[in-house]
């Protein structure tokens, strides 16, 4: 009888350890869980803000300022222009 009861014991003890493992194995993934969606969602932030970035340094206006100022371009002259028609 003392050794079932010792054994019953010990497997209450070790179900016991079993179980609080367990729970803080679980309770770490979800804090690690959290901290991975937050990044996610600051990498989410930041991916909107680079595509603003990107579309204001692509307009139209941009592009022609730094044409002129930079690489000193000018349209051509009325002349200068050659219209040429696509044979199908």
């Amino acid at each position: 009888m003392l050794r079932l009861n010792l054994a019953l014991i010990a497997i209450v003890l070790v179900s016991a350890l079993g179980a609080v493992a367990s729970q803080h194995k679980a309770r770490k993934l979800f804090t690690e869980m959290e901290r991975e969606q937050e990044r996610m969602r600051s990498l989410e932030v930041e991916w909107g803000q680079l595509q603003l970035e990107q579309s204001t340094w692509a307009t139209h206006s941009r592009v022609e300022k730094v044409a002129r100022e930079r690489l000193h371009m000018k349209p051509p002259a009325a002349g200068q222009v050659l219209a040429v028609e696509a044979v199908k």
